[in-house]
């Protein structure tokens, strides 16, 4: 037995809903959608989802076998289904960017970026471009890889003249970072490593940048929303690093969501026409959400996205 709540909020939907639920009547057919860490877990359950809705999901994995047979799951149970699978691994630049252009390429159209996957709580070592691993896969690859697809996005919504809408994973457990709130100095100080405050870190870096990215596209004038989304705690291969996870998983089994559940909040936003023209917001149970303080600053958003550049030398 769980405590979900299933008391809705504005929205119509509660922390129970599930991504079906918060997709229904939705038509996605001539949409085309990324979806990041699709072979397990939420982001497995999101691209099932979009696809039933008529979405052309394309999931980057970085087991390329993996992904062939959770390609394979879908299509058995939903024949008209739409997916391609191709490799990257979010943690490597180079990956990035082989997948950016392998991608454009192809010619597809970009509706929806989808950032689902993700790492929590390993211990210290460094990703292959010497940069924190988890602040390296859970932020910095993917604001490499929106940067790079964001020209695709902007021809997308030119062409077709629907919204383009990016999610990005983050985590209630952003208001657990280190002091500071993003640790510019000291990405790469593994004496003072905290695997949890590190996991927290990247977590806000997440809501910073989609914020930093709504401020840019506002700017801009471009049709494209960007949110953070906090999906509920959640069994899945997140925890299996052990320790301290398999403790906190342990502690909040009573609350814990199943994984429809988990995915609501990723597809409410990606899909759901209550969303439109809603951008550098954090949501939680399919709801609007209030962010931490340091979610909240735009002077630290703005920094974070120079020190992203700086880490990715994109122009």
């Amino acid at each position: 037995m769980t405590w979900i709540s299933i008391f809705t909020g504005k929205s119509g939907f509660a922390a129970s809903s599930t991504a079906e639920d918060v997709t229904k009547r939705v038509d996605g057919t001539g949409l085309t959608a990324i979806v990041t860490g699709a072979t397990s877990g939420i982001g497995l359950e999101t691209a099932r989802v979009l696809a039933l809705r008529g979405v052309h999901v394309v999931m980057p994995v970085r087991n390329m076998e993996s992904g062939k047979k959770v390609k394979e799951s879908i299509v058995e149970k939903i024949p008209n289904a739409k997916i391609d699978v191709m490799e990257l691994d979010i943690s490597s630049q180079e990956s990035v960017r082989q997948f950016a252009s392998q991608y454009c390429s192809k010619g597809y159209p970009l509706n929806i970026l989808i950032l689902n996957a993700g790492i929590m709580s390993p211990p210290f070592s460094l990703s292959k471009d010497n940069i924190e691993l988890q602040f390296a896969t859970n932020h910095v690859g993917n604001f490499l890889l929106t940067n790079l697809l964001l020209d695709t996005m902007k021809k997308t919504v030119k062409e077709s003249g629907k919204e383009g809408r990016i999610a990005i994973l983050s985590s209630e457990i952003h208001r657990m970072t280190y002091k500071e709130g993003i640790r510019f100095d000291k990405i790469n100080d593994e004496k003072s490593y905290s695997a949890f405050s590190a996991y927290g870190q990247s977590k806000l870096a997440n809501v910073l940048h989609a914020k930093e990215l709504t401020r840019r596209f506002q700017e801009e004038g471009v049709k494209i929303t960007a949110n953070a989304v906090h999906p509920g705690v959640i069994a899945t291969n997140l925890a299996r690093n052990g320790g301290f996870n398999a403790f906190f998983y342990g502690v909040f089994n009573r609350i814990l969501k199943n994984i429809p559940q988990g995915t609501a909040t990723t597809c409410y936003v990606a899909l759901n026409p209550q969303v439109e023209g809603v951008s550098g917001e954090y949501f939680a149970d399919s709801n609007l959400g209030k962010a931490s303080k340091h979610a909240q600053d735009a002077e630290l958003a703005k920094k974070l996205w120079d020190f992203s550049l700086n880490l990715t030398k994109s122009n």
